[in-house]
This record gives C-alpha cells, sequence and structure tokens, in this order.
C-alpha cells in the first residue's frame, strides 16, 4: 500500500505525516532523512496496529497541485 506523505519545511529541519494514519508522524534536518524516517514510522505505526488488532486503513488521500495565477 502507498500512502500519501506529506512533507513541510520546519525551522529547524522538516516534519512528515500521513493523512491516512492520524498520528503518524516524523522529522529530520533533511527530506531524504525526514522520507526515511517516515518510511519507518509508518512501519511501525501499521505493525502497531495490527499488534492491537485493529484494521489496517486503505489509503484514500490523494493529491494534485493546483495552478494559482498571481
Amino acid at each position: 500500500m502507498k500512502y500519501l506523505t506529506l512533507i513541510e519545511k520546519t525551522g529547524t529541519g522538516y516534519s512528515a505525516y500521513s493523512p491516512d494514519l492520524a498520528g503518524c508522524v516524523s522529522t529530520g534536518s533533511t527530506i531524504e532523512e525526514v522520507t526515511a524516517n517516515m518510511e519507518e514510522a509508518i512501519q511501525f505505526h501499521l505493525e502497531g496496529l495490527k499488534l492491537e488488532g485493529y484494521e489496517i486503513p486503505e489509503p484514500k488521500t490523494t493529491s494534485i497541485y493546483i495552478e494559482a495565477l498571481v
């Protein structure tokens, strides 16, 4: 499964989260680091859900870019 992950620039690096996985977040000092950390966080999150007997949420979020004329 592929989960949409949003990456945002912060004052100290980058943060990431997946809208389909409530509470699944990560940080990193570079985009590469936050991406790797988020991949690990998603795996850990899904394994935790399975261990607790919860259903694994289906990815539902999509994204598009909207061009704004300024």
